[in-house]
């Protein structure tokens, strides 16, 4: 299992609601992706600029997939990631 955590924190206070929107979208297509086992989006109830993404892919090949499948390509990249600071975080689970 590809385990990845991403911290999302939106540059202007204006877009918050807009990347909100944007990334509830992005979690409804990314779920139907083959390979995704998992696909959370929160939203800070401290920092309402920082959004957490908590991603669980079958394989490395669907995370692959992922990242070249239509929500990646028309919401994330071009609409979400000119809109914040984006630390990803390729996570093992500590069990």
């Amino acid at each position: 299992m590809i385990h990845v955590n991403v911290i999302l924190t939106v540059i202007d206070a204006g877009d918050i609601q807009t990347v909100r929107d944007l990334l509830a979208e992005q979690r409804r297509r990314s779920l139907l992706e083959e390979g995704c086992a998992r696909f959370e989006v929160y939203h800070s109830e401290a920092d309402r600029s920082v959004f957490l993404l908590m991603e669980h892919w079958r394989t490395q090949a669907h995370l692959d997939a992922h990242r070249e499948a239509d929500a990646f390509k028309t919401l994330y990249e071009p609409k979400v990631l000119p809109l914040v600071n984006r630390v990803p975080h390729p996570s093992e689970m500590v069990e």
